[in-house]
């Protein structure tokens, strides 16, 4: 067995080196011999939420930084993800799937984050996201 970890980075807001702290969260898992399913499924929700606050959040601004916490045990995963911008409401983005948004390139993130973890909650107005995910999760659960 593997002692539970917690870890803090903070990045830059860029995609460089959120896809490189994303890569150090995707090897604990594979430490921890994390299935491979759970693996795809926090790797997807990882660069969703990091790219998200990068982009979406701070704007790319050189002047603000995103805070990654995770802690990991035999059990579960969880990533907090925070950033310093004006915030949102996870309410107002239309799901991706009704027809008349159908072609728009944005909120699929958020709907597949959604499917894929146990937890996947928001915060300070928007810009503290946690993301959960158990150990073997059957997740996400398809309808016939």
């Amino acid at each position: 067995m593997t002692n539970p970890v917690k870890l803090e980075i903070m990045i830059p807001s860029n995609t460089a080196d959120g896809l490189g702290a994303q890569e150090k969260l995707v090897s604990l898992m594979e430490q921890f011999e994390y299935s491979m399913r759970d693996v795809f499924a926090m790797r997807l929700s990882l660069e969703e939420g990091i790219t998200n606050a990068i982009r979406h959040g701070n704007k790319f601004a050189d002047d603000k930084s995103v805070i990654i916490r995770c802690d990991i045990s035999t059990e579960k995963m969880r990533v907090v993800v925070v950033d310093e911008g004006a915030g949102f409401d996870p309410e107002d983005v239309p799901d991706p799937t009704l027809e008349e948004f159908i072609e728009r390139p944005c909120g699929r993130g958020l709907m597949l984050m959604r499917a894929y973890l146990s937890i996947c909650e928001y915060s300070d107005g928007g810009r503290c996201l946690t993301m959960e995910r158990e150990r073997n999760s059957p997740l996400p659960i398809l309808e016939d």
